[in-house]
């Protein structure tokens, strides 16, 4: 074999490995572009969303002021309607505490009688309370359900007769007087609180 005729034979040689080699790629490329349009799927997407509000707990009472009552005499009594409120979204129960004052010794709140009743006075069924005034006092404001404490739904009321009495037995040391007496009401969930 000439120079010749080896250079032909190399030159076809080298033209088929091209060819071989333009043959592989276009089929890599072919396979490549065959396995993407594979892996074209059909999707969607949806989404929901939560919102979330807290409820309230909301007592109030009304009026500010239950009494005011001046020039007492042994034998007396009055009487006044107070009303509870739950402004909240949520039912509650409550509770109602007293504090009252003694500031000139002569103890007058430990003289006066005081009667709660449900319902606008005269109040009716049995006393919520019924004792001196400077214990006065409803349920137990402690959380949880004692048993005692009275249970209002949620943007509801209930009126309370608060009814008041100096005993005529009470003696000439009480003259003049004072005392003041808060009435405190406490209020907790009843949802989830046993």
């Amino acid at each position: 074999m000439d120079d010749l005729d080896r250079s032909l034979v190399e030159r076809r040689q080298r033209r088929r490995r091209r060819g071989l080699v333009i043959l592989l790629l276009s089929l890599a490329i072919a396979s490549l572009g065959a396995g993407a349009f594979s892996l074209a799927i059909f999707t969607d997407t949806d989404a929901s969303s939560g919102s979330f509000t807290a409820g309230t707990i909301d007592i109030a009472t009304s009026p500010s002021t239950l009494f005011t009552v001046g020039a007492m005499m042994p034998g007396d009594s009055g009487s006044a309607t107070l009303t509870v409120q739950n402004n909240g979204s949520g039912q509650l129960r409550y509770a109602m505490t007293s504090s009252s004052t003694n500031t000139d010794s002569k103890g007058l709140r430990a003289q006066l009688d005081l009667t709660i009743k449900a319902g606008t006075c005269p109040g009716v069924g049995g006393d919520l309370y019924s004792g001196k005034l400077n214990l006065a006092s409803i349920g137990d404001p402690a959380p949880t359900d004692q048993g005692f404490d009275r249970t209002l739904d949620a943007l509801t009321s209930e009126d309370l007769c608060f009814s008041w009495s100096l005993p005529d037995t009470t003696g000439n040391g009480y003259q003049g007087a004072t005392t003041t007496t808060t009435f405190t009401f406490a209020a907790e969930q009843t949802a989830n609180n046993p």
